[in-house]
């Protein structure tokens, strides 16, 4: 009985989630804090996850922190975008054991140039009606590293760089 109530929920998680309405690119531009731009994000759906390319200039160099947040709102403290993207309420932090949530990502190195080219896999992550929500989403990036343990992840600092997630045509 319990493999079979196991199995009818995975077929309805399934179902649930391949109805959410999808994009198949979506895009945020980075402002500072001074409303400057700092770069894009353009994001790419794959059977994979999303593919995000991240183009940076006129950065602070060091080790930054970047996140989906769960509000698309840049106001000039970035403080109204909210935590981090975490629909499936889960733990924070790629060392978590119970595993991390869709708005963890790996930290950015930016080098003395202030520039930087990259490329991710968020695998977890979905251009769908979550994301796409009535408050949307937001790229973050922090003044400091992730230590990819604390939650919330105060150590990374203030709110450097924000762009509001806007799906492609």
């Amino acid at each position: 009985m319990k493999d079979t109530l196991r199995f009818i929920f995975a077929a309805l998680t399934s179902l649930s989630a391949s109805t959410l309405a999808t994009a198949a690119d979506a895009s945020a531009g980075l402002n500072n804090v001074d409303g400057e731009s700092v770069g894009t994000v353009e994001m790419h759906a794959t059977p994979n996850g999303t593919l995000l390319t991240v183009g940076l200039h006129s950065m602070d160099p060091g080790v930054h922190a970047f996140h989906i947040h769960e509000v698309g709102q840049c106001d000039p403290s970035f403080g109204h975008a909210g935590g981090h993207y975490n629909p499936d309420d889960v733990g924070h932090g790629l060392m978590d054991e119970g595993g991390f949530h869709i708005g963890d990502m790996p930290n950015l190195h930016i080098p003395e140039s202030g520039e930087l080219t990259i490329e991710i896999l968020n695998h977890q992550l979905m251009l769908d009606d979550r994301l796409f929500d009535e408050d949307g989403a937001s790229i973050m990036i922090h003044a400091g590293a992730d230590d990819y343990t604390s939650d919330p992840s105060g150590a990374a600092g203030a709110r450097i760089a924000c762009g509001v997630i806007s799906a492609g045509d």
